[in-house]
């Protein structure tokens, strides 16, 4: 269970891009807090994205290419319960079909997060994962699992780069995510 959710807000700067440090959970640590802690927050990020082709209520498709690190069982949360997919996919696959508005990124080679990355650029895709917790290779939105809980940062230099639209407020997520 998610106890009390508070705002970091400590702005971290690296060489050609901003992250910005967003949110910290405390996480329940018995079997599967980590999970709905982690589904939660993804769902929480996903409500404060808009998508320059979609309307609040369309369905979204979410591909996820790798395992992820942090759960076992990728299924987010979403406020308000618009309509998500879940595809598992492969960097290759992605990048000839598409069909992605959120890519999760879990354990992926260098050689397909930087394809990925590339291929994201310019177009309406929401990018998050959990395998780069220091938020460097190009991801918007990296999750992290401290000892003190689950924490997400922001890479805004990548959300610049594309056209969707992201709410400021998502800095606060960690309020909102209970």
């Amino acid at each position: 269970m998610l106890a009390s959710l508070f705002l970091i807000g400590a702005a971290l700067a690296t060489p050609g891009m901003t992250v910005q440090q967003a949110s910290q959970a405390i996480v329940d640590e018995s079997s599967g807090g980590l999970t709905e802690a982690v589904n939660r927050m993804v769902g929480g990020i996903i409500s404060y994205v808009g998508w320059p082709d979609r309307r609040a209520g369309d369905d979204l498709t979410l591909c996820q290419v790798g395992a992820p690190r942090l759960t076992g069982l990728l299924a987010p949360d979403i406020p308000g319960d618009r309509p998500l997919s879940l595809r598992r996919t492969s960097a290759g696959a992605v990048i000839a079909n598409g069909g992605c508005d959120i890519l999760y990124l879990g354990r992926v080679s260098s050689a397909d997060r930087m394809r990925l990355v590339q291929w994201v650029r310019a177009r309406a895709v929401l990018t998050i994962t959990d395998d780069d917790p220091a938020c460097l290779h190009g991801a918007m939105f990296c999750l992290a699992h401290r000892d003190t809980g689950l924490s997400f940062s922001v890479n805004l230099d990548a959300i610049a780069r594309g056209p969707l639209r992201v709410d400021p407020r998502v800095l606060q997520i960690g309020r909102s995510v209970s």
